[in-house]
């Protein structure tokens, strides 16, 4: 990826992972290495439980190519990208004055649910002590 023009646009969070990456970021544990600054970094490590490691360029940019069917602004099929509304409850705020506009918001969220991938299932610590208390119920 090349910047062409700075200050361009806004980026969904999986342009902004995709720089990290080629820039060398990575949950490799030899981060020192890599010319990535610590703030770079967290943002790495935020990203990386989110939906856009899951994502891909193709998937994004079908995503944005279909939303223009439905009338949704730029910066509202962005924050669709980003935050991945799984429900109305979660579309609607996403959405300036859903109100005032004849909105297929089932149509979006169905559209959400077949392109866009889900973000990846992060095992908490309970859930780990839970699978190791079953592990040690079944070998009893």
């Amino acid at each position: 990826m090349k910047i062409v023009k700075e200050n361009a646009g806004a980026l969904t969070n999986f342009e902004v992972l995709d720089l990290l990456n080629s820039r060398g970021a990575s949950k490799d544990t030899t981060r020192v290495i890599a010319p990535v600054t610590r703030s770079e970094y967290k943002v790495y490590d935020y990203l990386m439980e989110t939906a856009a490691c899951t994502q891909t360029r193709e998937r994004v940019a079908k995503f944005a190519e279909k939303c223009k069917d439905f009338k949704v602004a730029k910066a509202e099929i962005l924050n669709i990208i980003n935050i991945r509304p799984s429900s109305i409850v979660e579309l609607m705020p996403i959405i300036e004055k859903p109100d005032d506009r004849d909105l297929d918001s089932d149509g979006i969220l169905e559209l959400v649910q077949d392109l866009l991938p889900p973000p990846p299932k992060i095992e908490t610590p309970k859930d780990a002590e839970e699978d190791e208390t079953e592990t040690n119920d079944e070998e009893a």
